[in-house]
This record gives structure tokens, C-alpha cells and sequence, in this order.
């Protein structure tokens, strides 16, 4: 239901991906909405609806996920917390998205702030940039973990054992930046944490591929990212404009429409599925509010790819791998032991509100998680669900 062209559009790029590349989807929302577009398509039945009655709106921000405690994104976070699907995809608002899917689904042990990794076009490789808006204050500590999420990404997403992880930075020595990018830049080099770390990056190298992952605060990751795609579309328009303006130029435009559409597409932001929220106990795939029904099938067809490669548990090892003695360890808000800092827990409770653990939210049933319930329990579906039976492998919910 999330999005400017939904549930027209998202609904045909969740057809596409079940029948062109065999993904298995819930669909969440409002189900005779979701029926009639079914219908148009003869594919009715074949694919499980849950209904919810409310949705996110597209302006609406963090305070969404307290409003409107049955939305369809809480509701297919409540899915995977059942064991019901192993991925969410959405192309609602994101900090809507963000701060329910943090409420709903947890952080996962050890992590302390989830982070929105994008994939940019680069050559002869994409590259990951990370966070791209979720968590904007941070501190060195949390950047070094920033990397461990995004090396984990990058193993999955651009299937590299060992990924290279840089800094930016506005510039490539050591001592440049402010103080947390300096501490971050000193942790990260001292080669403790089983990071492939490059050194410092430059806002003109993130789209030249110096390295496979570029870690930065969200704030600053948001701007960039923002920066990229207005210039890409700029630079569409004019070459665009250049091929079109006289009849040689069309000539040489129609000699090379090969190159021209694979320049497109690697530059269309609809091929690469959207921003993942790392870092939660559940994969979060946000879709651009814009997305059409080709950028929802590339989204659902990634939250399809991390989860069968077990994002989760991947980021597990990373985060575990990067931890020290060091102020690092010391700083996580959970603990090998269940315990944590006093001080983090309590920042997280005043962004997150009263803790969610036990699965249960304002208006919503008490779940306990799949694996510490009967069989026949966890497969109970929310009130008002036409969701078929349990399958080994859980589904996307979109």
C-alpha cells in the first residue's frame, strides 16, 4: 500500500516477480483493493493476501509506527517475526518504514544502529554506500559497525569474499575530518575488527570504484546519495538532448542504441531494488517512493537474494568479528551476556518508546517468535488473514 503509484503498480511488479523470476509473496493491505488487481492479471488466488486495514502515508514520518499500530508494514513485520516470511519490502515513507520496522523487529544482538545500504552504478562494479538516511548521529563506533554491515552486504549483494571498505571523508589523509571520523578512521585502521579497510575516501571517488564499500553517518549519506542521482538524471537529459538534436545526431543515436539502453539501465536507480535496512532481526528492503512495477520486482527480487543467502546471519559473524575490548564493545546496547550500557539503552528507548520484545504491539495479538513456539502456534496468522499454508522456505511480504 506504501508508495505514489501504489497498489496499481506495486502490485504488478509482485506479479512480475513470481511469475518471471519465482519469487513467493504475501501481499499486505487492503485486501479487496489487492483482489481486483489481481483479477486484472488471472492470477487471483496464487498469491496469499493479509489484510490491513490502515497504511503508511507517504508524508508521514517516525511517529507513524505509534499512530498506526496495524499498518500493513507493521503487519508484514509481525509476519517475520512469526516466521511467516522472511523479508519485507515497501516503498512507503521510509522513516515511517524505518522506525517500524526497528520497533517491530528488534535490533539484532550486538548492533547499535541499523543502517540503509544503496548500490551505485559503478564500473567494473557497484559499489555499497552506508547509511543512506537511517541513523544520522553517530560515533566512531558505530561507523566501524556500519562497515561490518555493509561488508557482510557486499558479500551477499556483489558476491565478494573480502569486500574493501572506505571511509569518506573530506580527504584521503588520516587526519582529516572532525573528530568522529578521526576516531573511526583510527579504529578501523588498527586491522582488529576482520575489515578489509582502505583508508579514506573522497565525495568524487564514490562513483569511480576505488573500493566495494563506502561507510558513512546517515546524514551525510542521504546528501550524497541525493547529490548522485540529480546529477545522473542531469546528465540523461542532456545526452538525451545531444542524440536528438539533429538528424546526424538521431543517426548516431540509432547506430548506437545498444550501448545507449545498457547506459540507461545501468544508471536507472528501478534496476537496483532500493536502500536495505541492515542491522534488524529481518531483512527491510525500501523501494523509492516513485517506484514503478520494474523497481518493485528488482526490490522483491533482492530481499528474494539476501535472504536466501542469510543476510542475518552474516551480519551476525561481521558484527561479532568486530568486536574488542575496545570502547566499541563497551558502547553496544546488548552484550554476549544479555547485558548493555546504561546509557545507549536508555537513547534507544527514547527513539524506539516502550520495548516491543515480546512481540506485542498496541491492537495487535501476543506472538512469540517461530522458533520458541509450537509448530501449529507460529503458523496462526493475524486477524483477517487469507494466507495459504506454511511452506520450508518463508515468503516476502510486500
Amino acid at each position: 500500500m506504501g508508495g505514489d503509484h501504489a497498489p496499481e503498480e506495486v502490485i504488478a511488479g509482485a506479479v512480475a516477480a513470481v511469475r518471471d523470476h519465482g519469487v513467493r509473496l504475501v501481499l499486505v493491505g487492503q485486501a479487496p483493493r489487492i483482489r481486483r488487481e489481481l483479477d486484472r492479471y488471472g492470477i487471483s488466488g496464487e498469491i496469499p493476501i493479509v489484510h490491513a486495514e490502515e497504511s503508511l502515508d507517504m508524508g508521514e514520518g517516525a511517529l507513524a509506527s505509534w499512530r498506526k499500530p496495524r499498518s500493513s508494514v507493521a503487519i508484514a513485520c509481525h509476519l517475520i517475526k512469526q516466521g511467516r516470511a522472511s523479508a519485507l519490502v515497501s516503498a512507503g515513507s521510509t522513516a515511517g518504514v524505518v522506525a517500524t520496522a526497528r520497533l517491530r523487529l528488534k535490533s539484532q544482538q550486538g548492533v547499535m544502529r541499523p543502517a540503509i545500504a544503496v548500490t551505485l552504478p559503478t564500473r567494473p562494479r557497484p559499489t555499497v554506500l552506508l547509511d543512506a538516511g537511517a541513523t544520522s548521529d553517530v560515533k566512531a563506533e558505530t561507523l566501524v559497525q556500519f562497515a561490518a554491515l555493509g561488508t557482510a552486504y557486499a558479500q551477499i549483494r556483489l558476491g565478494l569474499a573480502r569486500p574493501t571498505v572506505g571511509l569518506l571523508n573530506i580527504g584521503a589523509e588520516p587526519g582529516k575530518g572532525d573528530k568522529v571520523t578521526k576516531n573511526a578512521h583510527e579504529l578501523l585502521a588498527n586491522g582488529r575488527h576482520g575489515i578489509r579497510f582502505a583508508g579514506n575516501v573522497e565525495g568524487h571517488d564514490l562513483l569511480r570504484s576505488v573500493v566495494d564499500v563506502v561507510v558513512t553517518d546517515g546524514f551525510t549519506g542521504n546528501v550524497a546519495l541525493k547529490t548522485m542521482e540529480g546529477s545522473v538524471r542531469m546528465a540523461l537529459a542532456e545526452v538525451r538532448e545531444a542524440m536528438t538534436g539533429s538528424r546526424t545526431a538521431k543517426l548516431g543515436s540509432f547506430l548506437q542504441r545498444r550501448q545507449l539502453t545498457d547506459l540507461r539501465d545501468r544508471l536507472d536507480s528501478e534496476t537496483y531494488g532500493g536502500g536495505v535496512l541492515l542491522g534488524l532481526n529481518g531483512t527491510v528492503v525500501i523501494a523509492h517512493g516513485a517506484s514503478r512495477a520494474r523497481a518493485i520486482t528488482s526490490a522483491c527480487v533482492l530481499a528474494y537474494e539476501l535472504a536466501t543467502g542469510r543476510i542475518i546471519d552474516r551480519i551476525r559473524d561481521q558484527v561479532a568479528a568486530a568486536r574488542t575490548p575496545s570502547r566499541l564493545g563497551r558502547l553496544m546496547h546488548v552484550d554476549r551476556d544479555g547485558g548493555g550500557d546504561k546509557a545507549e539503552e536508555t537513547e534507544k528507548a527514547v527513539e524506539t518508546g516502550p520495548d516491543d520484545s515480546a512481540g506485542t504491539a498496541p491492537g495487535m495479538p501476543a506472538v512469540q517468535p517461530s522458533e520458541d513456539r509450537p509448530h501449529d502456534a507460529a503458523n496462526t496468522p493475524p486477524d483477517g488473514a487469507e494466507i495459504g499454508p506454511r511452506r520450508s522456505e518463508p515468503p516476502t511480504a510486500t
